[in-house]
């Protein structure tokens, strides 16, 4: 792949919305090239300022155009492509007002997936393994728009409890006297 072609194809993903790629995603962009060549052009790539490595075979659109506030959790998504993850934990009772503290750098979910600690350039994605069954998942997590679902007031404190987490911070009387439907 030459940098021009790159550019251009990766900007008419950029165009859509998408600046996120997993390895197999550019192999499927970049489909003429061989696993060896198109390991060399992304590294080459990423010399050029054109893609940055985030993770482990994750990569960002270094040249995208789009802000995107929701960065961090669509590398989350991309990471555990193929398992149910949702924002949980801290994460979610400090959106929801029921945690003072608010994580500027870390994003907490719960995943199907494997558990660990990732930094990346936009911050530390933590995942929490669940072993609950799928079903029970499902309802446990809300749609809000973007890249991740969130938990529900209920479901992150729960989860909070069951891992064995801090609970002192907590404002427990948030999480069970509030309306959250607005949210």
């Amino acid at each position: 792949m030459n940098q021009m072609t790159a550019r251009q194809r990766l900007d008419g993903w950029d165009k859509l919305g998408r600046s996120v790629f997993t390895l197999s995603d550019l192999a499927k962009i970049f489909h003429e090239d061989k696993p060896k060549t198109l390991q060399e052009g992304i590294n080459r790539l990423r010399r050029h300022g054109v893609l940055e490595g985030v993770a482990r075979g994750i990569y960002c659109y270094a040249l995208t155009r789009t802000p995107d506030p929701y960065r961090l959790e669509r590398i989350a998504r991309a990471m555990r492509r193929g398992e149910y993850s949702y924002v949980s934990l801290e994460s979610a009772l400090s959106e929801y007002g029921a945690i003072s503290q608010i994580p500027v750098d870390r994003l907490t979910i719960m995943t199907t997936g494997r558990k660990g600690t990732h930094r990346t350039p936009y911050g530390t994605i933590e995942f929490t393994h669940t072993s609950r069954p799928i079903i029970e998942l499902l309802v446990r997590m809300r749609d809000i728009g973007r890249p991740l679902k969130m938990a529900t007031p209920e479901a992150a404190w729960s989860d909070l409890k069951r891992v064995g987490r801090n609970t002192y911070l907590v404002d427990v009387e948030v999480i069970h006297g509030q309306d959250f439907a607005k949210l």
